[in-house]
C-alpha cells in the first residue's frame, strides 16, 4: 500500500511517497514559491532527481507538477496516481474541534479554513491545498487530515486555560492549544519502544528543538502540558520567535514603537528570538559559532535557551509527579550535542546524568545518552512526522 503525505504551507508543498509495506520512502520533494514564480525539487529513492523552475500560480498547479514528477518525469516512481491508496495531510491547527485524525470531506475543509484566524500562516494554506488536491487526485483515493494540535487535546483545563475573563475562552476560543503534537506523539511512542516499556507506564519530557521549539510533558502516552500556547509563539526562545514575554512588555514595546497589533505580532514572530537577541542570525549553528568566537549576545541567547529548557523539564516533572525519561528531537535536539550536554549539566540532583562519551558528536541517531547510573534516562529520538501521518492515514482507511 502506497500513501502520499503532504505538508502544505502558504507558498510551499512538501511531500513524501511512502510504501507502507516496509515504511520506506519511495520519493520526496518540495514544490516551492507557490504564488511567486515556482520551483520543484524532487528526488526518487534511487537518487534520480527533478529540479526545475516552473509556474505555480496556485496550489493546484503545484499538485499537478507533483503528479507529473511522480508519474511521468525522468524521476518517476509510479505509472499512475491510481497506485496510491490514500493521501495524508498535516494540518497545524485543529483547535478544540479535532482531537484525532479524520477523513477529508468538503465540510472538514471548510472547518479547517474557518480556523485560519488561530493559525493565519498555515490553516488557509492547508485548505487551499486540500481543495487543490481534490481537483488533481482521483476521486476514489481517500484523503486524511492529521492535526498538530490533536495530541494536546488531553491537557486538563488547569493546563490549557489562561487567566483572562472566561468569556474570551467561550466566545473567542482563547486557550493554550500546543503545537508539534505530531512530532511529540511519534517520538514519545518511539522512545517507549526503544526502552522496551509500555508508554502507559512512562513519564516523559519531550524536547522538540529547532527553529521552532516546544517542550511537552507526556504522562502515560498523553500530553498533559506543553510550552507553546495559543499560537506557536509561546514557550522557549526560538529562531525568530521571542517565546514567553510579560504581556505588559508587549504593550509597552508596541506603544513605544507605534506598532499596530499585526506589526507587533510580526516583530515577535519574525524579528525576535535568536535573531533579535544575538543580532547574528536565527540558525543555532550560527549562534554557536559566534559564541565560540566571543560574541556575548550570541552566548546570551544560547544560555537563555538552555536555562528555559531546564526550567520546563523541572516544572513538568513536578506536574507529572515524576520523571522516567527526557528525549531530544528536532533539528537542534537531534544534532546539537553541545545543547543537550548543557541542558543536562548540573542536573544530577534531579536524577539526570549524561554519558558524555556517547553524547559528544552524536547526530540524528536513536540513542540512549544517559549514564548507566542515571535515574532518569536521556535519549536522542529522531522525529518522523511524515511516517506518523502515513500510519494514521493507513489506520483510518483500513477501517
Amino acid at each position: 500500500m502506497i500513501i502520499l503525505v503532504v505538508n502544505a504551507g502558504s507558498s510551499s508543498l512538501k511531500y513524501q511517497l511512502i510504501d507502507m509495506a516496509d515504511e520506506s520512502v519511495i520519493a520526496k520533494g518540495n514544490c516551492d514559491r507557490i504564488g511567486i514564480d515556482g520551483h520543484i525539487a524532487h528526488k526518487a529513492a534511487d537518487g534520480r532527481t527533478l529540479d526545475e523552475d516552473c509556474p505555480f500560480p496556485t496550489h493546484t498547479e503545484a499538485f499537478m507538477k507533483l503528479v507529473e514528477a511522480l508519474t511521468v518525469s525522468d524521476a518517476k516512481v509510479i505509472d499512475s496516481m491510481d497506485e496510491i491508496s490514500a493521501v495524508g495531510h498535516r494540518i497545524v491547527q485543529g483547535a478544540d474541534i479535532f482531537d484525532k485524525s479524520v477523513l477529508v470531506t468538503d465540510e472538514i475543509i471548510d472547518k479547517i479554513d474557518e480556523l485560519r484566524e488561530l493559525a493565519p500562516v498555515h490553516n488557509h494554506a492547508h485548505a487551499l491545498a486540500l481543495r487543490a488536491c481534490k481537483k488533481v487526485i482521483p476521486a476514489n483515493v481517500p484523503q486524511v487530515v492529521v492535526f498538530d494540535t490533536a495530541f494536546h487535546q488531553t491537557m486538563p483545563p488547569k493546563a490549557y486555560m489562561f487567566g483572562l475573563p472566561y468569556e474570551d475562552y467561550e466566545s473567542l476560543h482563547v486557550r493554550k492549544y500546543g503545537f508539534h503534537g505530531t512530532s511529540h506523539r511519534f517520538v514519545s511512542a518511539a522512545l517507549a519502544e526503544a526502552m522496551g516499556k509500555d508508554i502507559k507506564d512512562l513519564k516523559i519530557v519531550s524536547c522538540h528543538l529547532g527553529n521552532g521549539s516546544s517542550i511537552t510533558a507526556v504522562d502515560g502516552g498523553k500530553s498533559v502540558d506543553t510550552s507553546m500556547g495559543f499560537t506557536p509563539l509561546d514557550g522557549v526562545v526560538m529562531g525568530t520567535r521571542s517565546g514567553s514575554v510579560d504581556p505588559s512588555a508587549v504593550t509597552f514595546v508596541a506603544d513605544k514603537h507605534g506598532f499596530t497589533p499585526a506589526e507587533m505580532s510580526d516583530y515577535m514572530n519574525k524579528k525576535s528570538g535568536f535573531l533579535g537577541v544575538s543580532g547574528v542570525g536565527s540558525d543555532n549553528r550560527d549562534i554557536t559559532a559566534a559564541a565560540e568566537q566571543g560574541n556575548e549576545r550570541a552566548q546570551l541567547v544560547s544560555d537563555m535557551l538552555i536555562y528555559e529548557i531546564k526550567k520546563y523539564i523541572g516544572s513538568y516533572a513536578a506536574a507529572m509527579n515524576g520523571l522516567d525519561a527526557v528525549l531530544f528531537t528536532g533539528g537542534i535536539g537531534e544534532n546539537a550535542y553541545d545543547v543537550r550536554a548543557a541542558v543536562c549539566e548540573d542536573m544530577e540532583f534531579f536524577g539526570i546524568k549524561l554519558d558524555a562519551a556517547v553524547n559528544d558528536g552524536l547526530r540524528g541517531k536513536l540513542a540512549k545518552i544517559s549514564a548507566a547510573d542515571s535515574k532518569v534516562q536521556v535519549w536522542v529520538v529522531p522525529t518522523n512526522e511524515e511516517l506518523l501521518i502515513a500510519r494514521d492515514t493507513l489506520a483510518l482507511i483500513s477501517k
